[in-house]
């Protein structure tokens, strides 16, 4: 049982990839120098170049045709783009008004996570493990990546622009064209020639992908150690956001169970919705960070409920996609 928990763990994620993101931070909090905006280091250039590389290499694994047979199925689409861009960030607008508990600082954070699009790959991965519609879940999951360039930015422009400094939206926009969607473009027109060529080291990009984000997430927390932003903050305080992000997960997962439930889904769709509707993006998390939030110090403090967030969809999700794999598995199984 533990083994194949460690095993369906490696495959959504929980691996090298998470431990690195550990590790960066451990770095950024013994080195903060290093990473801080004072270093000297250009840590800017290098981060923009890598983040173009990332969504190119997205868009050239795209394939159009599938995006446009994907279209069919309206409703589950639907409700899957809706629980991600618009029941999840309303739901959590209004949780947080009752969430006395939650420390202002961190606020800022729990609402950008309601506003991030879906995961690609894990999402992917347990809809399969879990049996349900992969197509759907390969299509939603490219979809919700692309929306959520423009829908993130400005859900947070709407939700906290006046708190936080007001956040430009069209400059907010402008910044992530170039650095995310015009790259995206670019791939997805390149795919008919280059996915040929490139599809066999496809796979080993993923780790320069994997690169660029610790690179990231050490950079904005080395600026958030030599500020010193975390060192009024006990190890209570960040249990609290990790239990309060784990609550928000089970209410959405518990509201589109009964809305799939009543829309009267297929058991695939439903396993799709619930999977592909609860899960936030940490990559896009950190690159459109990176741009809504130019000071890295902030961006440390954004960043971290997201972290917690992302670990524990992994871990549940896991969990929980094995547990609908073993149902289809009886359900299959011939009757002796």
């Amino acid at each position: 049982m533990i083994h194949k928990l460690i095993q369906t763990l490696q495959r959504v994620g929980i691996n090298g990839f998470l431990l690195g993101l550990f590790l960066a931070i451990g770095l950024a909090a013994i080195f903060p120098e290093v990473g801080s905006v004072d270093s000297g280091l250009p840590w800017k250039p290098i981060i923009n170049l890598g983040i173009a590389f990332v969504f190119f290499f997205y868009g050239v694994k795209l394939d159009p045709q599938q995006l446009r047979s994907g279209l069919s199925n309206w409703r589950l689409h639907l409700l899957i783009q809706l629980s991600t861009f618009l029941i999840f960030p309303v739901l959590v607008h209004f949780l947080l008004n009752y969430m006395w508990w939650v420390d202002p600082d961190f606020r800022l954070g729990i609402t950008y996570l309601s506003a991030l699009p879906s995961t690609v790959s894990a999402s992917v991965v347990m809809v399969s493990i879990a049996g349900g519609n992969l197509p759907a879940a390969i299509f939603n999951a490219s979809i919700s990546s692309l929306f959520g360039v423009v829908l993130t930015p400005a859900w947070m422009g709407f939700l906290v622009g006046g708190a936080e400094g007001e956040l430009d939206f069209w400059h907010t926009l402008g910044e992530l064209t170039l650095k995310v969607i015009l790259p995206v473009v670019l791939g997805i027109f390149s795919h008919g020639w280059l996915f040929p060529r490139v599809k066999s080291i496809l796979p080993k990009l993923k780790y320069i992908d994997q690169a660029v984000i610790m690179v990231i997430v050490f950079t904005s927390f080395a600026e958030s150690f030599s500020q010193r932003l975390f060192s009024s903050y006990q190890l209570s305080v960040l249990w609290t956001i990790a239990v309060t992000v784990l609550g928000i997960f089970i209410i959405v997962w518990l509201l589109l169970d009964v809305i799939s439930k009543l829309l009267k889904f297929s058991i695939q769709d439903r396993i799709t919705t619930l999977f592909c509707g609860s899960k936030k993006s940490l990559v896009h998390a950190v690159v459109i960070g990176k741009v809504i939030f130019p000071d890295p110090a902030v961006l440390g403090l954004v960043l971290l409920p997201v972290m917690l967030y992302h670990i524990q969809q992994l871990i549940l999700g896991s969990i929980l996609a094995g547990y609908f794999g073993r149902q289809k598995a009886e359900k299959d199984a011939p009757v002796s």
